[in-house]
């Protein structure tokens, strides 16, 4: 009777071990670091983004972000959507310019550590989706299809 109850324990145990290394829940670093870089965020959802990166989706400010954190708690980058009035009018200019024709199907700012603040925008027109790349000034940085993207993600 006494192994059933310790086989039984056992398995609860690596049960649980297993469960709590979902990839729903980021490392105890990660979410002390997210805690003292938004401690106004009440709720946060985690995801492993790719190995050894977690992101959390989370409100802040009315404005929907996403926060990528190493797992040992470096801040990677940090996107907010934005609405066409949250654009600089150099950024706004430059896409009506560089894109005519396109439609915009979303916005973010992308902050990173030790770069300046980029605005990406993804495009969409016949079908096909572009996304670019530009800097506060309205510089184009980088421009690319979806389909190049999603090649260049899987590398």
């Amino acid at each position: 009777m006494r192994y059933v109850i310790f086989g039984t324990l056992l398995g609860f145990g690596l049960l649980f071990t297993s469960c709590s290394s979902d990839e729903s829940t980021a490392p105890a670093q990660v979410q002390v670091a997210f805690n003292n870089k938004f401690p106004t965020v009440e709720k946060a959802e985690w995801s492993k983004e790719s190995e050894g990166v977690w992101e959390a989706e989370f409100k802040m400010m009315e404005k929907v972000m996403s926060a990528n954190f190493l797992a040992d708690g470096t801040w990677l980058e940090t996107e907010t959507e934005l609405t066409s009035d949250d654009l600089p009018q150099e950024v706004e200019d430059a896409v009506a310019a560089q894109f005519a024709g396109y439609s915009v199907k979303e916005m973010n700012l992308v902050e990173k550590t030790g770069e300046p603040k980029t605005y990406e925008i993804e495009l969409e027109k016949d079908g096909q989706t572009t996304e670019a790349l530009f800097a506060e000034d309205g510089t184009l940085i980088q421009q690319q299809a979806e389909s190049q993207k999603e090649d260049q993600d899987k590398d």
